[in-house]
């Protein structure tokens, strides 16, 4: 998959994640490769930084929790994040219709 395809969508789909259930890292990254049939095979390198952009804009906050002997760091999603969310997903669906319709031209 061309990563420019995926470029501006990604932290739709980790707000979307996290609008479900709070998750650590790992745990984010699995559930975005079983749900996009392995198209998504996000790395650590690349999620940490995105989390980390999307705390500072106030759309997840996150905090440790022991499990298993081992700590972790969570992520949930802010009022503000699911605010967010909810125009990405809008503006998602236009874009998607738009592309279908342009592709679909003299076919």
């Amino acid at each position: 998959m061309d990563k420019s395809l995926t470029s501006g969508s990604m932290g739709m789909m980790i707000l979307k994640l996290l609008s479900e259930k709070d998750m650590y890292g790992y745990e984010m990254i699995e559930s975005l490769r079983q749900r996009s049939q392995n198209v998504f095979e996000l790395k650590a390198g690349t999620l940490y930084p995105l989390l980390h952009s999307l705390e500072a804009k106030g759309f997840l906050t996150s905090y440790e929790q022991e499990q298993n002997g081992k700590t972790r760091v969570y992520y949930s999603i802010s009022k503000n994040g699911n605010m967010f969310l909810k125009e990405k997903k809008e503006e998602w669906a236009v874009y998607v219709k738009a592309v279908s319709d342009v592709l679909a031209m003299g076919v």
